[in-house]
Protein backbone atom coordinates (compact mmCIF):
# COMPACT_ATOMS: atom_id res chain seq x y z
CA UNK A 1 0.00 0.00 0.00
CA UNK A 2 1.18 3.51 -0.67
CA UNK A 3 2.03 5.85 1.83
CA UNK A 4 -0.26 9.01 3.03
CA UNK A 5 0.10 12.55 2.78
CA UNK A 6 -2.10 15.06 4.02
CA UNK A 7 -2.66 18.41 2.46
CA UNK A 8 -4.14 21.03 4.66
CA UNK A 9 -5.57 23.43 2.51
CA UNK A 10 -7.87 22.83 -0.42
CA UNK A 11 -6.62 25.72 -2.25
CA UNK A 12 -5.30 25.99 -6.03
CA UNK A 13 -1.71 25.74 -4.33
CA UNK A 14 -2.80 23.12 -2.12
CA UNK A 15 -4.25 21.45 -5.00
CA UNK A 16 -1.51 21.16 -7.10
CA UNK A 17 1.25 19.85 -4.47
CA UNK A 18 -1.38 17.47 -4.17
CA UNK A 19 -1.23 15.88 -7.63
CA UNK A 20 2.35 16.03 -7.37
CA UNK A 21 2.32 13.51 -5.04
CA UNK A 22 -0.24 11.32 -6.35
CA UNK A 23 2.10 11.43 -9.41
CA UNK A 24 4.78 9.87 -6.75
CA UNK A 25 2.63 7.48 -5.98
CA UNK A 26 1.31 8.48 -2.48
CA UNK A 27 -2.05 8.34 -1.28
CA UNK A 28 -3.28 11.57 -0.94
CA UNK A 29 -6.11 13.27 1.26
CA UNK A 30 -6.45 17.02 1.31
CA UNK A 31 -8.34 18.58 4.25
CA UNK A 32 -9.86 21.39 3.85
CA UNK A 33 -13.00 23.99 5.87
CA UNK A 34 -15.43 23.75 3.15
CA UNK A 35 -17.57 21.18 2.01
CA UNK A 36 -18.15 22.66 -0.93
CA UNK A 37 -15.03 22.82 -2.47
CA UNK A 38 -14.32 18.76 -0.78
CA UNK A 39 -17.88 18.00 -3.07
CA UNK A 40 -16.47 19.53 -6.36
CA UNK A 41 -12.77 17.40 -5.74
CA UNK A 42 -14.41 14.38 -4.82
CA UNK A 43 -17.58 14.25 -7.40
CA UNK A 44 -16.35 16.33 -9.99
CA UNK A 45 -12.74 15.70 -9.48
CA UNK A 46 -12.64 19.40 -10.04
CA UNK A 47 -11.01 22.58 -8.07
CA UNK A 48 -12.36 25.50 -9.42
CA UNK A 49 -9.31 27.66 -8.74
CA UNK A 50 -7.89 25.52 -11.52
CA UNK A 51 -10.76 25.20 -13.80
CA UNK A 52 -8.80 24.13 -16.68
CA UNK A 53 -7.44 20.72 -15.22
CA UNK A 54 -9.44 17.35 -14.55
CA UNK A 55 -8.02 15.58 -11.39
CA UNK A 56 -7.08 12.22 -10.53
CA UNK A 57 -9.92 10.44 -9.41
CA UNK A 58 -8.08 8.55 -6.91
CA UNK A 59 -7.03 12.21 -5.27
CA UNK A 60 -9.76 12.55 -2.27
CA UNK A 61 -10.51 15.23 -0.25
CA UNK A 62 -11.83 15.90 3.59
CA UNK A 63 -13.91 18.15 6.14
CA UNK A 64 -12.26 16.06 8.73
CA UNK A 65 -9.03 16.86 9.62
CA UNK A 66 -8.62 13.53 12.61
CA UNK A 67 -9.48 11.53 8.79
CA UNK A 68 -7.03 13.46 6.70
CA UNK A 69 -3.92 12.76 9.30
CA UNK A 70 -4.42 9.44 10.22
CA UNK A 71 -1.51 7.34 9.53
CA UNK A 72 0.21 9.95 7.16
CA UNK A 73 3.86 9.99 7.27
CA UNK A 74 3.68 13.89 6.16
CA UNK A 75 1.50 16.82 6.59
CA UNK A 76 1.75 19.83 3.77
CA UNK A 77 0.39 23.44 5.42
CA UNK A 78 -1.26 25.26 2.62
CA UNK A 79 -3.57 27.59 4.09
CA UNK A 80 -3.99 31.35 3.74
CA UNK A 81 -0.84 33.31 5.79
CA UNK A 82 -4.27 34.41 8.22
CA UNK A 83 -5.18 31.01 8.69
CA UNK A 84 -1.83 29.25 9.87
CA UNK A 85 -1.85 29.57 13.45
CA UNK A 86 -5.68 28.00 13.21
CA UNK A 87 -4.44 25.38 11.08
CA UNK A 88 -1.45 24.40 13.40
CA UNK A 89 -3.46 24.68 16.51
CA UNK A 90 -6.01 22.07 15.40
CA UNK A 91 -3.11 19.88 13.75
CA UNK A 92 -1.77 20.05 17.41
CA UNK A 93 -4.44 17.39 18.58
CA UNK A 94 -4.11 15.33 16.08
CA UNK A 95 -1.20 14.64 15.05
CA UNK A 96 1.10 11.71 15.45
CA UNK A 97 4.75 12.17 16.83
CA UNK A 98 6.75 11.01 13.96
CA UNK A 99 4.69 13.06 11.41
CA UNK A 100 6.92 15.38 9.10
CA UNK A 101 5.43 18.54 8.89
CA UNK A 102 5.90 20.84 5.52
CA UNK A 103 5.24 24.52 5.19
CA UNK A 104 4.34 25.77 1.93
CA UNK A 105 2.59 29.02 2.86
CA UNK A 106 4.32 32.28 1.78
CA UNK A 107 3.75 35.00 3.94
CA UNK A 108 4.54 36.52 7.47
CA UNK A 109 1.69 36.61 10.04
CA UNK A 110 -0.02 39.89 11.09
CA UNK A 111 0.75 41.54 13.75
CA UNK A 112 3.11 39.21 15.46
CA UNK A 113 5.05 39.50 11.84
CA UNK A 114 6.36 35.42 12.20
CA UNK A 115 7.73 33.58 9.67
CA UNK A 116 5.01 30.58 8.82
CA UNK A 117 7.41 27.81 10.13
CA UNK A 118 7.74 30.07 13.30
CA UNK A 119 3.70 30.15 13.71
CA UNK A 120 3.79 26.31 13.19
CA UNK A 121 7.20 26.06 15.57
CA UNK A 122 4.50 27.72 18.57
CA UNK A 123 1.51 25.83 18.37
CA UNK A 124 2.75 22.36 17.35
CA UNK A 125 4.50 20.24 20.21
CA UNK A 126 8.00 21.10 20.70
CA UNK A 127 8.69 17.62 19.65
CA UNK A 128 7.83 18.93 16.01
CA UNK A 129 10.19 21.43 15.86
CA UNK A 130 12.48 20.19 13.72
CA UNK A 131 10.05 18.33 11.52
CA UNK A 132 8.81 21.72 9.96
CA UNK A 133 10.38 22.18 6.67
CA UNK A 134 9.73 24.72 4.21
CA UNK A 135 9.05 24.47 0.45
CA UNK A 136 8.99 27.27 -1.28
CA UNK A 137 10.02 28.22 -4.88
CA UNK A 138 8.69 30.17 -8.44
CA UNK A 139 5.87 27.72 -8.77
CA UNK A 140 2.70 28.96 -10.00
CA UNK A 141 0.37 26.40 -9.40
CA UNK A 142 -1.57 27.08 -12.56
CA UNK A 143 1.75 25.55 -13.85
CA UNK A 144 2.81 22.85 -11.65
CA UNK A 145 -0.92 21.58 -12.11
CA UNK A 146 -0.28 20.75 -15.97
CA UNK A 147 3.15 19.34 -15.17
CA UNK A 148 4.92 21.98 -16.57
CA UNK A 149 8.73 22.05 -15.63
CA UNK A 150 9.51 23.81 -12.16
CA UNK A 151 12.22 24.02 -9.67
CA UNK A 152 11.52 24.65 -6.03
CA UNK A 153 13.33 24.35 -2.55
CA UNK A 154 12.93 22.29 0.37
CA UNK A 155 14.70 24.16 3.57
CA UNK A 156 15.71 22.63 6.81
CA UNK A 157 18.49 23.01 8.96
CA UNK A 158 18.67 19.18 9.33
CA UNK A 159 19.93 17.79 6.34
CA UNK A 160 18.33 14.61 6.78
CA UNK A 161 14.66 16.58 6.73
CA UNK A 162 15.27 18.76 3.98
CA UNK A 163 16.16 15.46 1.78
CA UNK A 164 13.16 13.84 3.03
CA UNK A 165 11.01 16.91 1.53
CA UNK A 166 13.08 16.67 -1.55
CA UNK A 167 12.06 13.03 -2.45
CA UNK A 168 8.96 12.96 -1.51
CA UNK A 169 7.94 16.04 -4.28
CA UNK A 170 10.89 15.33 -6.69
CA UNK A 171 10.53 13.64 -9.91
CA UNK A 172 10.81 14.47 -13.71
CA UNK A 173 8.46 17.85 -13.95
CA UNK A 174 9.12 19.34 -10.20
CA UNK A 175 12.94 19.28 -9.66
CA UNK A 176 13.69 19.92 -5.69
CA UNK A 177 16.91 21.21 -4.75
CA UNK A 178 17.66 21.85 -0.73
CA UNK A 179 18.81 24.80 1.35
CA UNK A 180 19.93 24.76 5.16
CA UNK A 181 18.67 28.77 5.49
CA UNK A 182 15.02 28.39 5.94
CA UNK A 183 14.98 31.76 7.23
CA UNK A 184 16.09 33.11 3.85
CA UNK A 185 13.85 31.14 1.75
CA UNK A 186 10.81 32.25 3.78
CA UNK A 187 11.75 36.01 3.77
CA UNK A 188 12.28 35.97 0.55
CA UNK A 189 8.89 34.14 -0.71
CA UNK A 190 7.10 36.48 1.33
CA UNK A 191 8.91 39.91 0.64
CA UNK A 192 8.82 39.38 -3.22
CA UNK A 193 4.88 39.72 -2.83
CA UNK A 194 5.20 43.28 -2.00
CA UNK A 195 7.83 44.10 -5.27
CA UNK A 196 4.99 42.34 -7.13
CA UNK A 197 2.51 44.70 -6.42
CA UNK A 198 4.97 47.51 -7.39
CA UNK A 199 5.58 45.93 -10.50
CA UNK A 200 1.91 45.78 -11.13
CA UNK A 201 1.25 49.19 -9.86
CA UNK A 202 3.81 50.35 -12.32
CA UNK A 203 2.37 48.23 -15.53
CA UNK A 204 -0.65 50.04 -14.29
CA UNK A 205 0.58 53.64 -14.56
CA UNK A 206 1.86 52.36 -18.09
CA UNK A 207 5.35 51.89 -17.59
CA UNK A 208 7.30 49.42 -19.26
CA UNK A 209 10.32 46.94 -19.37
CA UNK A 210 12.70 49.68 -17.38
CA UNK A 211 10.80 50.46 -14.87
CA UNK A 212 10.55 46.20 -13.99
CA UNK A 213 13.87 45.99 -14.42
CA UNK A 214 14.43 48.73 -11.80
CA UNK A 215 11.65 46.81 -9.29
CA UNK A 216 13.12 43.82 -9.47
CA UNK A 217 17.06 44.35 -9.33
CA UNK A 218 16.27 47.05 -6.45
CA UNK A 219 13.63 44.92 -5.03
CA UNK A 220 16.28 42.04 -4.53
CA UNK A 221 18.56 44.29 -2.91
CA UNK A 222 16.22 45.36 -0.03
CA UNK A 223 15.12 42.11 0.20
CA UNK A 224 18.25 40.69 1.08
CA UNK A 225 18.59 43.89 3.27
CA UNK A 226 16.02 42.72 5.34
CA UNK A 227 17.39 39.00 5.38
CA UNK A 228 21.18 39.33 6.13
CA UNK A 229 19.83 41.81 9.41
CA UNK A 230 16.90 38.94 10.31
CA UNK A 231 19.64 36.16 10.11
CA UNK A 232 19.33 35.01 6.40
CA UNK A 233 22.29 34.07 4.30
CA UNK A 234 22.96 36.22 1.83
CA UNK A 235 23.32 34.01 -1.42
CA UNK A 236 20.01 32.34 -0.72
CA UNK A 237 18.49 35.60 -2.22
CA UNK A 238 20.19 34.67 -5.44
CA UNK A 239 18.44 31.43 -5.38
CA UNK A 240 15.16 30.10 -6.08
CA UNK A 241 13.18 31.22 -3.54
CA UNK A 242 15.18 34.67 -3.67
CA UNK A 243 15.46 36.20 -7.26
CA UNK A 244 13.39 33.06 -8.71
CA UNK A 245 10.61 33.93 -6.97
CA UNK A 246 10.96 37.81 -7.45
CA UNK A 247 11.17 37.36 -11.07
CA UNK A 248 8.02 35.19 -11.24
CA UNK A 249 5.80 36.65 -9.36
CA UNK A 250 6.94 40.56 -11.05
CA UNK A 251 6.18 39.48 -14.34
CA UNK A 252 3.47 36.51 -14.84
CA UNK A 253 -0.08 36.49 -15.55
CA UNK A 254 -0.86 34.45 -12.59
CA UNK A 255 0.46 36.70 -9.98
CA UNK A 256 -2.22 37.93 -8.42
CA UNK A 257 -0.21 40.66 -6.32
CA UNK A 258 1.18 41.96 -9.91
CA UNK A 259 -2.77 41.80 -10.94
CA UNK A 260 -3.48 43.59 -7.82
CA UNK A 261 -1.03 45.90 -8.34
CA UNK A 262 -1.80 46.74 -11.83
CA UNK A 263 -5.63 47.66 -10.76
CA UNK A 264 -4.43 50.34 -8.25
CA UNK A 265 -1.99 51.58 -10.83
CA UNK A 266 -4.87 52.10 -13.13
CA UNK A 267 -6.81 53.53 -10.81
CA UNK A 268 -8.73 51.21 -8.35
CA UNK A 269 -8.69 51.72 -4.80
CA UNK A 270 -6.98 48.71 -2.90
CA UNK A 271 -10.66 48.30 -1.91
CA UNK A 272 -12.06 48.08 -5.22
CA UNK A 273 -8.66 46.02 -6.54
CA UNK A 274 -9.75 43.22 -3.41
CA UNK A 275 -13.02 43.11 -4.60
CA UNK A 276 -12.24 41.97 -7.32
CA UNK A 277 -10.01 39.78 -6.91
CA UNK A 278 -11.05 36.21 -6.09
CA UNK A 279 -8.07 34.91 -4.84
CA UNK A 280 -6.10 35.67 -1.78
CA UNK A 281 -3.22 38.40 -2.55
CA UNK A 282 -0.62 37.74 0.09
CA UNK A 283 1.51 40.31 -0.41
CA UNK A 284 -0.92 43.13 1.09
CA UNK A 285 -0.69 41.83 4.70
CA UNK A 286 2.78 40.81 4.07
CA UNK A 287 3.41 44.88 3.56
CA UNK A 288 2.41 46.18 6.63
CA UNK A 289 4.26 43.77 8.81
CA UNK A 290 7.39 43.98 6.52
CA UNK A 291 6.63 47.81 7.11
CA UNK A 292 6.85 47.45 10.85
CA UNK A 293 9.86 45.17 10.92
CA UNK A 294 11.68 47.71 8.79
CA UNK A 295 10.77 50.44 11.24
CA UNK A 296 11.32 48.68 14.20
CA UNK A 297 15.38 47.28 13.00
CA UNK A 298 15.96 50.23 10.86
CA UNK A 299 16.06 48.55 7.92
CA UNK A 300 16.14 50.99 4.26
CA UNK A 301 13.77 49.76 2.16
CA UNK A 302 12.61 52.57 -0.05
CA UNK A 303 10.37 50.57 -2.62
CA UNK A 304 8.63 48.18 -0.16
CA UNK A 305 7.83 51.66 2.08
CA UNK A 306 6.37 53.38 -1.30
CA UNK A 307 3.88 50.35 -1.90
CA UNK A 308 3.37 50.05 1.95
CA UNK A 309 2.14 54.21 1.44
CA UNK A 310 0.24 53.68 -1.47
CA UNK A 311 -1.56 50.68 -0.19
CA UNK A 312 -2.59 52.05 3.55
CA UNK A 313 -2.01 55.47 3.52
CA UNK A 314 -3.67 56.18 -0.46
CA UNK A 315 -0.54 57.83 -1.55
CA UNK A 316 -0.41 59.05 -5.42
CA UNK A 317 0.99 56.33 -7.60
CA UNK A 318 2.73 58.54 -9.50
CA UNK A 319 4.04 60.28 -6.60
CA UNK A 320 6.07 57.62 -5.17
CA UNK A 321 7.15 56.88 -8.13
CA UNK A 322 9.09 59.94 -8.24
CA UNK A 323 9.89 59.96 -4.79
CA UNK A 324 12.05 56.73 -5.82
CA UNK A 325 13.84 58.26 -8.02
CA UNK A 326 14.50 61.41 -6.65
CA UNK A 327 15.94 60.04 -3.65
CA UNK A 328 19.84 61.06 -2.79
CA UNK A 329 22.64 59.75 -5.12
CA UNK A 330 24.38 56.83 -4.08
CA UNK A 331 26.45 53.92 -5.29
CA UNK A 332 24.23 50.63 -6.98
CA UNK A 333 26.63 47.80 -5.13
CA UNK A 334 27.18 49.67 -1.25
CA UNK A 335 29.64 46.45 -1.11
CA UNK A 336 32.31 46.89 -4.42
CA UNK A 337 31.97 50.51 -3.39
CA UNK A 338 33.80 49.74 -0.56
CA UNK A 339 35.93 47.13 -1.60
CA UNK A 340 37.38 50.08 -3.86
CA UNK A 341 37.62 52.58 -0.98
CA UNK A 342 35.02 54.94 -2.89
Amino acid sequence: MSKKVAVIGGGSWGTALAQVLHNNNYQVQIYDLSQEKVDEINQDHINSYLPDVKLPEQLKATTDLKEAVNGAEAVVVVVPSHAVRKAAKDLAEVLETDTLVVSATKGLEENTYLRMSEVLAQELPAEFEDKITVLSGPSHAEEVIKNHPTTVVAANEDKKMAQQVQDMFMNDQLRVYTNPDAVGVELGAAVKNIIAIGAGIASGLGYGDNALAALVTRGITEIKRLGVELGAKSMTFAGLTGLGDLIVTCTSQHSRNRRLGYKIGAGKSLEEALDEMKMVAEGVKTAKAVYEVAEKHGIDMPISNQVYNILFNDKDPRQSVNDLMMRGKKHEIEEVAKEQSW
